[in-house]
């Protein structure tokens, strides 16, 4: 740990030591104890470093190479783990495994060869979603077919200029071209429908993960059972959040014979050390458990002996280049092909023209090749120019009934159907109640106990009758928290300590921080990982969608620092218990957790603007971005915060005054 420890220290600059060396305050000014609140004491960049580096060494290692039959039985164990643990962990069965339910609304005559076909189908009850069917006008016999999924479009949705130019090229060559809708894009964009309101499914038990498997897997239904569709040639292809469809679907169903994920998806590894080239992907992208112990190198190898090309963009302007890609994705899992003797059929292919995030003419032209190599059909080396047959978005709409549910009514209805066994009474009952939730919440919140490996004291104060320290508490999990204490110069060491938190940081918790120091208290005003100036700018919620797909819960992490340095300070005041005081409704819930899971440490939790049940987040409703760490999975279904309380006993646990339904929870203004 030397040199994070000297990293540390080079990335404070000089004024962390010497803050308070001109500063004059009052005990009871809470703007001039603000200002010590506010120094920094763990920098932004070293902030980031320790999460990419603890994300980073639970990234799972490439698969190894054995034989083609092992192979084979390690893609089926890792299609059954991913489908029964993860995916479709906490969905209905017959939700899962119902048959597909399509309606066909009407055709379009094209006079061209082909003719368009509405479709209307349901993913869940009480949600449907649209697409278009692409079909030869002389369709006779078995035919290949291709599902083109959508990426983040915006409102065209699936009437989006390339991807009808794509459809329409298919069909003309006697393919038939499913064209599906995407939540929150053309006909499904409804703000609940947001990417982000899969984490409320996770919060009430249903792994996000599974809204968007079904949505695309019911297309693949639809294709695999027509009439007209050859099942040994049919493809998946699509860009962007399509790209990273068509790999999810394609290594999870063996149904699927050639798969053309076009700028994607990468490997854990690369997009966390490449993240200056975009952002760290949707939340889809990077779902709940979706990275304990495999990586997409896995879900790329899982496509061996498939036939697949992968395209990628060489400058790419949102998220995956090519040269930043490729030796994960593709020359790792190349060796997976060569065991079946079908390296030939895994191909690469990285686009200069544009170069940038694209499904254009070139790119095209290299999915049309590939599909029609694959499925024996002529080769298709050219793209026949469509652009006069292009359908308006009106043209396109197919129409969905006005009481559609979206992802965030979903998981309203799945809220609404919470059934929790009852609090018991007897006390001798409920005290081993009590033990058995506290073990179901460290499996929950995935609970790990954590070390101080080292408290830097990095300066202090002495001023007008009040006195501060700083410090920086290194834990030996990687992740530091920081915080400063202060008491009247006159308080007794040992008298009483509160840790204040705040969802804005340390520096806002000054009225608090000054209230507790009034009244002869010692005050440890405290920030958590992902919390205060460090990470204002640093987007956590990115980090934290990531270390959920990798097994962890940010929830857990954040209660197990809580717990080291409350014990910490506990043992250096020499007191019995310690006060815990929180403003806002993410240290209010971390602060809860942590008293139920050790119940003899705090003898008060206050919370200020706080909430009295987590169904809050699903009625404002709260954004996963604005809370990261509440959207843990099975937490609402399991828990919510008056029976976190009642595990804490004989902690005293009072709320003394709620946020504003209308008002940002978590977010400072701008």
């Amino acid at each position: 740990m030397f040199w994070f420890r000297r990293l540390c220290l080079l990335f404070l600059p000089l004024p962390t030591f010497v803050f308070a060396a001109g500063y004059v305050f009052g005990q009871s000014d809470p703007d001039e104890i603000g200002q010590v609140l506010g120094e920094e004491i763990l920098a932004p960049s070293v902030a980031v470093h320790q999460v990419k580096s603890y994300i980073l060494s639970r990234v799972a290692p490439p698969p190894t190479v054995t034989n083609a039959p092992q192979w084979t039985e390690e893609e089926k164990r890792l299609r059954q783990h991913l489908l029964q643990d993860v995916v479709f962990h906490g969905w209905p069965d017959e939700w899962v495994n119902t048959p597909p339910r399509f309606e066909d609304i009407g055709v379009i005559e094209t006079g061209q060869g082909y003719r368009l076909r509405k479709l209307r189908y349901e993913i869940v009850p009480g949600f449907q979603s649209v697409a278009i069917l692409y079909e030869p006008e002389k369709l006779r016999g078995k035919v290949p077919a291709i599902l083109n999924v959508n990426g983040h479009v915006g409102p065209p949705g699936k009437a989006v200029e390339y991807k009808q130019k794509r459809c329409i090229n298919f069909a003309k060559h006697g393919i038939l071209a499913l064209n599906l809708e995407w939540f929150f894009f053309g006909e499904l964009r409804q703000d609940g429908n947001q990417h982000w309101y899969s984490a409320h499914l996770d919060l009430v038990g249903a792994n996000g993960l599974g809204i968007f498997l079904l949505e695309m897997r019911r297309g693949l239904d639809y294709l695999y059972n027509h009439a007209n569709v050859d099942r040994s040639r049919l493809g998946v292809t699509g860009l962007s959040g399509g790209g990273w469809q068509t790999i999810f679907l394609s290594s999870l169903d063996e149904r699927v014979k050639a798969a053309v994920p076009v700028a994607g998806y990468s490997s854990v590894s690369a997009k966390v050390e490449a993240r200056k080239y975009g952002d760290l992907g949707d939340i889809e992208q990077n779902g709940t458990d979706l990275f304990a112990g495999l990586d997409y190198t896995h879900l790329t190898a899982m496509m061996a002996p498939r036939p697949t090309l992968l395209i990628y963009d060489a400058e790419d302007d949102c998220c995956f280049r090519a040269p930043l890609v490729k030796p994960l994705i593709y020359d790792g899992v190349k060796p997976f092909f060569q065991l079946y003797g079908k390296e030939d059929v895994f191909q690469w292919y990285e686009n200069g023209d544009p170069g940038t995030h694209n499904y254009q003419l070139n790119n095209r032209e290299q999915a049309y090749r590939f599909f029609s190599r694959q499925f024996g059909m002529p080769p298709i080396e050219k793209e026949i120019p469509v652009g006069q047959e292009i359908k308006s978005y009106d043209e396109l709409v197919v129409g969905l009934p006005k009481d559609n549910l979206t992802i965030l009514g979903l998981a309203r209805k799945l809220a609404n159907g919470i059934a929790r066994r009852p609090v018991p009474a007897d006390s001798i009952a409920k005290s081993a109640w009590a033990n058995a939730e506290r073990e179901k919440l460290r499996s929950v919140v995935r609970y790990k106990p954590v070390q101080l490996s080292r408290v830097w004291t990095l300066a202090n104060t002495k001023h007008r009758g009040v006195e501060t320290l700083s410090y920086l508490f290194e834990m030996d999990n990687g992740l530091s928290a920081s915080g400063v204490w202060l008491k009247g110069i006159v308080t007794p060491e040992t008298a009483p300590v509160a840790i204040v938190l705040n969802d804005l940081g340390r520096k806002a918790a000054a009225s608090d921080a000054s209230e507790r120091a009034n009244r002869d208290e010692q005050v440890l005003a405290l920030d958590l990982t992902f919390f205060g100036d460090a990470w204002k700018d640093n987007e956590p919620f990115s980090y934290a969608q990531i270390l959920d797909g990798e097994g962890e819960r940010p929830l857990g992490i954040q209660a197990a620092q809580l717990l080291k340095i409350a014990n910490w300070i506990q043992k250096r005041a020499g007191v019995q218990k310690v006060r815990l005081e929180a403003s806002g409704i993410r240290t209010q819930t971390i602060g809860l957790v942590a008293a139920a899971l050790q119940p003899d440490l705090f003898s008060k939790v206050i919370t200020h603007e706080g909430i009295p049940s987590l169904s809050f987040l699903l009625q404002k409703p709260v954004r996963f971005d604005e809370a990261p760490e509440l959207f843990c999975l099975d937490l609402y279904k399991e828990f919510d915060l008056d029976r976190l309380a009642a595990i804490a006993a004989p902690t005293q646990v009072k709320l003394e005054s709620l946020v504003k339904k209308d008002a940002n929870p978590t977010l400072p203004k701008e």
